[in-house]
């Protein structure tokens, strides 16, 4: 799930909450939304291998 800041960057958040805090897992700030994009892809497929 990527959200844009009000900084203009773009941040990745996990799909699902976390069960301690109840909140997304932050999984990184880009710059762009290419860049979240891809890396988002990069851990869906690090999850599956």
């Amino acid at each position: 799930m990527i959200r844009k800041l009000s900084s203009g960057q773009f941040r990745l958040y996990s799909r699902k909450t976390d069960p301690r805090t109840h909140h997304r897992r932050n999984l990184g700030t880009f710059d762009s939304l290419q860049a979240a994009k891809k890396h988002e892809r990069e851990v869906q497929y690090f999850k599956r291998h």
